[in-house]
């Protein structure tokens, strides 16, 4: 029996951006088959939402609080959103 799905939207702060972060997330998140996006703020912050089954919306947390070798994370909040019909893969924006 599959899980109900989960949405969440994510900031993450720290030294994020010009590190691979955002292709990082998306790797992870196609990994666990999650769905959502992922992009660069202009306060210099990562953020982005995640769709799918709850145990692997909090494996994909935890990978978040990692980060790639050169990335410096020093806080991830998250939230849960309303569930996107639909949504058929993991995107990174610009």
């Amino acid at each position: 029996m599959a899980q109900a799905q989960k949405r969440i939207h994510y900031v993450v702060e720290g030294g994020v951006q010009g590190v691979g972060y955002r292709y990082f997330t998306r790797k992870h998140a196609t990994a666990r088959d999650l769905t959502g996006w992922v992009r660069n703020t202009q306060d210099e912050k990562v953020e982005g939402e995640a769709q799918g089954e709850k145990n692997k919306i909090t494996d994909f947390l935890k990978e978040l609080n990692k980060g790639p070798s050169h990335a410096t994370v020093s806080k991830v909040n998250h939230e849960q959103r309303d569930v996107v019909e639909g949504e058929a893969a993991f995107e990174v924006r610009n």
